[in-house]
């Protein structure tokens, strides 16, 4: 009986179907509770035809206490003047400060556009070899040969993300939202230069005047040009000044916010605090 059940036959079938195809084939084997008692026995009861086999991804998991620790990068499509034609945004955000380090608008999306960006940003900051990660989904760019070459020869290490979860790059994600949902995003560019010129107009915007609210709201250059202590300072010296004009207004002494110590892509199951929210 169990072979029966596993023949290429029925080996995809119920008991139900397997009894009734022999009773009209003139066989009477056992009943249909006997097939599943049977079946139960052999801990057969799911599908019994071996299910693919898809590989186990690691759960990324980055902490970065400073800049320049763990940088993650994305594509972005930007629609263009017309339906099928897109203009490809690569963007490298340090998780820590959030700053954009690198960035670059091309026509298509290809390994040496990204291992160009990659090389001119390791430069551009001054990483040492050993000193950052490079996390990135699984896209065939990031982990192709252009970009895998590149980071063996600078000494980059690379993480990724699990397929199909979004959170595994949340500082990616966040960011294109933020770019996206600006008022005067446009719903197509008419043209490549015109999505330069917003580009060359969002990222200094971005880095430099934008309070960021994951940082406690300080801007992602605060963060990430060590300017955290002389900021918070001068706001505290206001919160300070104005508590000891109107202490009433005030249930306690305020304290000026400042931004996480540490942060994380996927943090330790045993980390829960604060510090790992974006």
């Amino acid at each position: 009986m169990f072979a029966l059940l596993h023949s290429d036959r029925f080996i995809d079938q119920a008991p139900a179907p397997v009894v009734t195809t022999l009773l009209e084939e003139g066989r009477y084997v056992c009943s249909e509770r006997t097939m599943y008692r049977i079946l139960a026995a052999a801990g057969q009861l799911k599908p019994r035809r071996q299910a693919a086999r898809r590989p186990k991804y690691a759960r990324p998991e980055l902490m970065a206490t400073a800049p320049n620790q763990v940088w993650t990068w994305d594509v972005t499509w930007l629609r263009g003047p017309v339906p099928e034609v897109f203009y490809y945004l690569y963007v490298i955000i340090d998780i820590f400060s959030r700053y954009i380090v690198g960035w670059i608008l091309a026509e298509q999306e290809s390994g040496e556009i990204a291992t160009a960006l990659v090389e001119a940003t390791y430069a551009k900051e001054g990483v040492s070899p050993g000193q950052v990660t490079l996390h990135a989904d699984r896209g065939p760019v990031p982990r192709g040969h252009d970009v895998r070459a590149l980071c063996d020869m600078l000494g980059i290490d690379r993480s990724f993300s699990r397929p199909r979860i979004s959170d595994d790059n949340p500082y990616s994600e966040a960011h294109f939202k933020t770019f996206k949902y600006m008022p005067d995003y446009p719903d197509r560019f008419t043209s490549y230069e015109e999505a330069l010129d917003y580009c060359r107009r969002f990222f200094p915007w971005y880095n430099h005047e934008h309070y960021h609210s994951g940082i406690a709201m300080l801007t992602p250059s605060d963060v990430h040009h060590d300017r955290i202590e002389e900021t918070v300072a001068l706001r505290q010296r206001t919160l300070d000044a104005a508590y000891a004009a109107h202490p009433e207004r005030f249930a306690r002494r305020p304290i000026a916010k400042r931004p996480p110590a540490t942060v994380y892509i996927n943090p330790p199951l045993e980390v829960n605090s604060p510090d790992t929210s974006l």
